[in-house]
């Protein structure tokens, strides 16, 4: 049970006129979708959970587990990678690494975001896990732990495979994992070209050329799959992110990405409503040193609106009808929600800023006694 608190946190004003939308663009592709990286609002989607081939989608994958690795420091980016001969003859597109030869982490990782390399994916796998089997293992163990429903990994590259399969809501879900997580290693995914063993290739994504707003993600290409793009752009300090699969072209899944990065940014904002860790209230709390206790949240709060309806936000505060001490910070004790008329368009927890000690005996003592007269003893 909540107690509730209408409170006004954010300026309340006067309804405005509705504001007036058009229907998502349809698009000439099998799935797709449109989220907001920083509050993971769908704004379109269509057969965004139909399960389809990734082809080379597949390697964001590839590529965020080498990043965890090296965000633990279990790989470092200038270890050295020796090439095997089945890395080698990987058929597709390749960064052309030779059998027998070392290459470093920093390249490899290049090799696979950029130039889309098969023969990258093969040897980043083997390095970590020590086959590529065991690498697809490793992958959908990561897929389950992000909630990715709809995802099964059978190698690291996204050739053919019968059971390898995923859906545009899991590479969206994966793509602002890698946005969000991983920022350090982003800046790749918005390089145009990169150049190992004297061969120049060009990132395959054109909205790179196109859109200065676009900074990302990966593209994919089989007979099997189609043309799909992952990409990401920020405007404003907006970020999309959209995935569109089964285009029908190289140009087709570039044009379809855009209409909706285009009209997610026209018509929808996000802005940041509340920070990490802004006291929102100091709730009563009963048998502790002290009296009240200040809560908030443990991350920004973000919510995804029709662009010009900030200022008929409202926010409800839902705690606890009795709060008892001890208490640890990060402990919930409420929710905050965030309203635009009749919609809760986003929420969190609310929870303890602070650790907050047991009173001595007699003030607990009291305490009870004035909680079971009140009626609130439990």
């Amino acid at each position: 049970m909540f107690s509730l608190l209408l409170l006004v946190l954010l300026p309340l004003m006067p309804l405005q006129a509705q504001v007036m939308i058009p229907a998502p663009p349809q698009l000439a592709a099998t799935a797709w979708i449109l989220i907001d990286a920083h509050s993971g609002k769908v704004i379109v989607e269509h057969n965004a959970d139909q399960r389809l081939p990734p082809a080379s989608l597949t390697k964001m994958m590839t590529s965020y587990l080498l990043e965890y690795e090296i965000k633990r420091g279990n790989v470092q980016l200038d270890d050295m990678v020796r090439v095997s001969e089945r890395a080698w003859r990987m058929p597709g597109s390749r960064m052309f690494i030779q059998e027998g030869t070392f290459v470093s982490i920093e390249d490899l990782l290049k090799g696979v975001v950029i130039q889309s390399g098969n023969d990258a994916s093969v040897a980043v796998a083997e390095h970590l896990a020590g086959s590529e089997a065991a690498f697809a293992d490793l992958m959908n163990q990561h897929a389950r732990a992000m909630g990715l429903r709809n995802t099964q990994f059978r190698n690291s590259t996204g050739l053919p495979d019968d059971g390898h399969y995923t859906s545009a809501r899991d590479m969206a879900i994966l793509s602002r994992v890698k946005i969000m997580d991983y920022p350090e290693h982003y800046a790749l995914y918005s390089q145009r070209e990169f150049t190992f063993n004297n061969i120049t290739q060009s990132n395959r994504n054109r909205l790179l050329w196109r859109d200065s707003s676009v900074d990302g993600l990966k593209t994919g290409h089989t007979t099997e799959a189609g043309y799909c793009l992952a990409a990401s752009a920020v405007r404003n300090d907006m970020r999309l992110i959209s995935v569109v699969m089964g285009a029908r072209s190289e140009e087709g899944r570039a044009q379809e990405s855009q209409k909706l990065l285009t009209y997610g940014f026209r018509y929808f904002e996000t802005p940041r409503l509340y920070e990490q860790f802004q006291v929102l209230n100091t709730p009563r709390v009963w048998k502790g040193v002290r009296d009240t206790v200040q809560v908030g949240l443990t991350e920004d709060l973000y919510a995804t609106i029709p662009r010009g309806q900030q200022q008929n936000l409202r926010a409800e505060i839902q705690l606890n009808p009795v709060i008892k001490a001890p208490l640890r910070a990060g402990e919930q004790l409420g929710e905050l929600k965030i309203r635009l008329g009749d919609e809760t368009v986003a929420s969190q927890p609310l929870v303890a800023l602070e650790n907050l000690a047991e009173a001595g005996f007699f003030k607990r003592l009291w305490h009870g006694l004035m909680l079971f007269v009140t009626g609130l003893f439990r």
